[in-house]
């Protein structure tokens, strides 16, 4: 009976020690921030948010992702009115429509995506307009209004002394314009990677120009809400801490960073060859926090950016999808890039390679 006693006893300090110690534990973790986080998914740009998950470096700096996905950037604009997201990433016109439309910031420059938007045509149509370019006259484009995409082909157009109205557009999702690219229900259409691959392996299109044949400069934007900039300045600076953070690593560990591109393109229904995957990391570059910073800086005058997204906003007042053209300054700032660099914590974060 006394040893009975005994071992309760010993049992039931065990237990409260046990508690004790899982208290202390939990009280000395903090509570993860909730962050969410928007883009569209099975592209360049958008991996570096899947890296940095399954690698955990949200948690690190305290932050919790909850993502939302969308096929395109309007309809991901448009949900910054419910505020069914806090940041993410998108093309740079979408960009521009969500300040002129709901006061969305661009804080950073995600990657050069000019190579990665382009007019492409099927096999037949391609080499018409091989020997003679102004065969693309009269033609239907199919293409993804107010987007990258479009404002790719659009440059293609001018640099062949062709204007919109020389041209049919008809406006179309990606996966659609796959779709009738495939089936031969359209010769010409405006895609982005990694959807261009898709269709170069699949139906044998061929890319006619791209937005840096056409002498467009296609900047991705990373975005934040207006409103929760303001209120959460230190979630931002971390987001854009880990974004970088992810970029560095990849670009240490490309062989690495392939296999979980191929994983992460195929949760987002997109399979394209390893050569494909390759030319993604070699066509389209990215920034670290020091490039960022030289890019976004407006001390001495417009920055690089501001003269980007200017272009893009005339592109953009010229198409009808907005009244004016915003001054880039009044929505492109560096405030949390130079956050993440008067941090040494942030800072040290964002260029880790490991």
């Amino acid at each position: 009976m006394q040893l009975k006693k005994t071992l309760t006893r010993v049992l039931g300090a065990t237990v409260l020690l046990a508690a004790s110690i899982g208290l202390v534990q939990a009280q000395a973790k903090p509570a993860l921030t909730e962050i969410k986080i928007s883009y569209q998914p099975a592209l360049y740009w958008a991996l570096p948010f899947f890296v940095a998950t399954e690698k955990n470096w949200w948690g690190e700096l305290g932050l919790k992702p909850e993502f939302s996905t969308f096929p395109a950037g309007v309809p991901q604009i448009a949900a910054s009115a419910s505020k069914s997201w806090d940041v993410g990433g998108t093309g740079s016109v979408p960009a521009v429509l969500g300040y002129v439309r709901f006061g969305i910031k661009t804080i950073g420059i995600s990657n050069d995506e000019s190579a990665g938007n382009a007019l492409l045509a099927t096999p037949k149509a391609a080499e018409a307009f091989a020997t003679n370019p102004q065969s693309l006259k009269g033609q239907t484009i199919v293409l993804t209004g107010n987007s990258t995409g479009d404002y790719a082909v659009q440059s293609c157009l001018k640099k062949y002394g062709l204007a919109k109205t020389d041209v049919v557009i008809k406006n179309m999702g990606q996966g659609e314009i796959i779709s009738a690219m495939s089936s031969g229900n359209a010769d010409f259409g405006g895609l982005w990677a990694p959807n261009i691959y898709t269709l170069e392996e699949k139906a044998g299109a061929k890319v006619i120009c791209s937005g840096k044949d056409g002498g467009a400069f296609v900047p991705g934007a990373l975005i934040v809400r207006g409103d929760y900039a303001k209120e959460n300045p230190q979630n931002v600076a971390k987001f854009l801490a880990v974004y970088m953070r992810a970029w560095k690593w990849m670009n240490a560990n490309k062989p690495q960073a392939i296999v979980m591109m191929k994983k992460f393109y195929e949760l987002g229904g997109v399979s394209i060859s390893e050569a494909s995957m390759k030319k993604e990391f070699d066509t389209r570059p990215n920034y670290d926090l020091a490039t960022e910073l030289k890019i976004m800086d407006s001390t001495k005058g417009l920055s690089q950016a501001d003269v980007w997204f200017n272009s893009i906003a005339a592109f953009m007042q010229s198409t009808g999808a907005i009244q004016t053209v915003p001054a880039a300054n009044e929505y492109l700032t560096d405030e949390f890039l130079k956050m993440v660099n008067a941090d040494k914590k942030l800072r040290e974060f964002a260029n880790n390679s490991k």
